[in-house]
């Protein structure tokens, strides 16, 4: 290889690096300004309740994320809302606890509680047929958002759904 070509390949190389580190910062910038939009429509999530009723379920899996409701793929990015993480899904009579590795635990209120479905993709994530457990919940802000979950063993989301419909 001559000096020239070594010098080009150099400049090229540079080049692209540069390029990906803008693209990387102006995604950045993107989710922030998404979570300060999303800030307010979301406020402040429930608490759990001092005490709760003996679990009735629990499933192991993967919390997908939340979106806006109705549309699957506008990901809520407020807090730790936006990210992926291995999880357990609890019910108890008083409402779904998720509990996230690396994240708050996230309480659903039973009252809250619009619907409880399985779908075939939510934020992104895109699974077999009934492959995401997906919550609809009313937000003490009056906003409603879908939370996905989906289960290491899928069979395990009709506990969940028959508990949900009685």
């Amino acid at each position: 290889m001559n000096s020239g070509t070594l010098v080009g390949s150099l400049i090229f190389a540079a080049v692209l690096v540069v390029v990906i580190a803008v693209l990387i910062q102006l995604m950045m910038r993107g989710w922030r300004r998404r979570a300060q939009r999303q800030a307010e429509l979301i406020g402040s999530l429930p608490g759990m309740p001092a005490e709760v009723g003996g679990a009735t379920s629990t499933i192991r899996g993967v919390y997908v994320g939340c979106t806006l409701s109705p549309a699957w793929n506008d990901r809520v990015t407020v807090g730790d809302l936006g990210y992926r993480s291995r999880a357990v899904l609890t019910r108890y009579p008083e409402g779904i606890l998720l509990e996230r590795s690396h994240a708050n635990p996230l309480w659903i209120p039973q009252e809250s509680i619009v619907a409880v479905r399985t779908e075939r993709g939510m934020a992104g994530k895109v699974g077999a047929r009934n492959g995401i457990l997906a919550i609809r919940w009313r937000l003490p802000s009056g906003a409603e958002i879908d939370t996905g979950f989906r289960a290491d063993n899928r069979d395990e989301y009709d506990d969940v759904l028959r508990e949900t419909q009685q």
